[in-house]
């Protein structure tokens, strides 16, 4: 019988470092790899051996996958997941209301459906492709201020501490975060007392299935129920079950989707993979900074699952503090450019919570006549106009950080479509009107710290930043110039 190969050795925990993250999901793995990408020493500390197995967050959106793409991750994972359409609302087969992402303006107009598992192996090992590493079975124990950053205590496999001194620490560690907690940062918020069963279901074969490629919330009197379908041939389940409720058995699947799911009886349950019990909660940080320390993703903010956008925030959270964390250390930018992650993520946290928490809401009323009253409004309301616009705010592509009234004219901190302005990985971009003669058309030509791209119609220049949105129009068309001149165009807060 063959030997196996042994495991690799992980490196040595370093006791110096430039960015120490503790926490290695989504968040802290997307952190990670563009921190790598973009050069900046770090460190990457998770207390499990691995990836975590099972489904949990299991959407991908458009505006997370336009990220990802500019860390490298993007082709590989749509290539993995499933594509759904959108999001419908059913009252049994009565369809009330459909918000398409068919027509959004993303290189990928669709949900990606795949496990939470998959979305992080793939991070996880465009990370390694990168050179990095993640310090597995290391625990953040607290930290104390040494100016200008932090000392972290860290706990290895073998149970010896260490001392890791970071000029800056990010909590990427959940929503009991060790990072948030010793850093005196109020969580406040809400603890709804609403319990939900998760499953993840085989359907039995023979089911006529294919038309339903949309995430679906079957609306009914007898309750909500969530059926969201995987990659591998799974669906996922979710619906709101009373207090003290186990983990639901392929039995209790069953009657769900008897009792709420669609009419028909074409989606009965063959095998449960995996199912748990949980109470989602609604709290955001106070503060996302603290002089050397950041938190983000659950860290940050934690709320209802509806419309699978938690994990998505976190990766959008990684993409505005890693460019900015670079262009400090690097000495680009004065170090008040850090105070942007929190004026700008914090807002976007609180909307997302008030939307998710509004949205759970309505979809779980218990009372009947006011369940037939959400149902007739959702089915009035269907209009192109206003499904549209739901499609665009689940997909998060209408998030933006512009303090300015929209007058029509491109805004500084508005999303820039990737198909309007393609990227150059992290790299800030500067889009010039016209056609490129030159032999560089496809990839742009790179100025320094900026790739210049010539884009047909476009009315006037754009600078746009690192994670995708807009840094200013009308600025010189010299990239020289624009380059020297980079730190007017950075979101600096504003004198008081």
């Amino acid at each position: 019988m063959p030997k196996s190969s042994p495991r690799p050795i992980p490196p040595a925990l370093p006791c110096r470092t430039d960015v120490l993250i503790s926490g290695a999901g989504p968040t802290g793995l997307t952190l990670a790899a563009s921190l790598r990408r973009l050069g900046v020493d770090h460190v990457l500390l998770d207390r499990h051996d691995g990836v975590r197995p099972g489904s949990r967050a299991a959407a991908v959106q458009p505006r997370a996958m336009e990220y990802l793409d500019r860390i490298g991750v993007g082709a590989g994972l749509a290539a993995e997941g499933r594509k759904g359409r959108g999001f419908c609302l059913h009252d049994g087969e009565r369809p009330l209301l459909r918000a398409s992402y068919d027509g959004l303006d993303t290189p990928h107009p669709y949900i990606l459906l795949a496990s939470q598992q998959t979305t992080e192996q793939h991070v996880a090992r465009r990370l390694e492709e990168l050179g990095g590493t993640v310090h597995r079975e290391h625990r953040l124990l607290g930290f104390t201020p040494d100016f200008p950053g932090v000392t972290a205590t860290v706990a290895g496999p073998d149970g010896v501490l260490r001392a890791v001194t970071a000029r800056y620490l990010v909590g990427c560690d959940g929503l009991r975060s060790t990072v948030r907690t010793a850093a005196g940062i109020a969580f406040p918020g809400e603890a709804p007392e609403q319990l939900f069963a998760l499953a993840d279901v085989r359907l039995k074969p023979g089911a006529e299935v294919a038309a339903h490629d949309d995430t679906t919330f079957f609306l009914s009197e007898a309750g909500l129920l969530l059926l969201s379908p995987l990659a591998g041939g799974l669906h996922r389940l979710v619906a709101p079950v009373p207090a003290g409720s186990a983990a639901p058995r392929a039995e209790d699947v069953e009657e769900l989707l008897a009792r709420r799911g669609p009419a028909g009886g074409w989606a009965r349950a063959e095998e449960v993979v995996a199912a748990s019990v949980y109470r989602a909660q609604e709290r955001v940080a106070e503060r996302f900074r603290a002089g050397p320390v950041f938190l983000a993703g659950d860290a940050a903010h934690t709320h209802s699952p509806a419309g699978g956008q938690g994990m998505n925030t976190g990766i959008q959270d990684a993409g505005n503090l890693a460019w900015k964390l670079h262009a400090v250390l690097t000495g680009a930018a004065p170090g008040e450019l850090l105070d942007s992650y929190h004026a700008e993520r914090r807002p976007v946290a609180a909307r997302l919570i008030a939307f998710t928490g509004q949205f759970a809401r309505a979809a779980t009323l218990s009372d009947p006549a006011s369940g037939r009253l959400r149902n007739a409004l959702l089915a009035a309301a269907a209009a192109p106009g206003v499904t549209d616009r739901l499609a665009r705010t689940l997909a998060q592509l209408d998030i933006g950080y512009s303090r300015e009234p929209d007058l029509g004219a491109p805004r500084p901190g508005t999303r820039v479509a990737p198909l309007d302005v393609p990227p150059d990985g992290l790299r800030w971009t500067l889009a010039l009107p016209g056609p490129d003669a030159s032999q560089h058309g496809h990839r742009g030509k790179r100025h320094g710290p900026l790739t210049v791209r010539h884009v047909p119609d476009l009315k006037t220049t754009l600078l746009v930043r690192p994670d995708g949105c807009l840094a200013a129009a009308g600025v010189p068309a010299d990239p020289c110039d624009v380059a020297a001149r980079l730190s007017q165009y950075l979101p600096l807060p504003r004198p008081q």
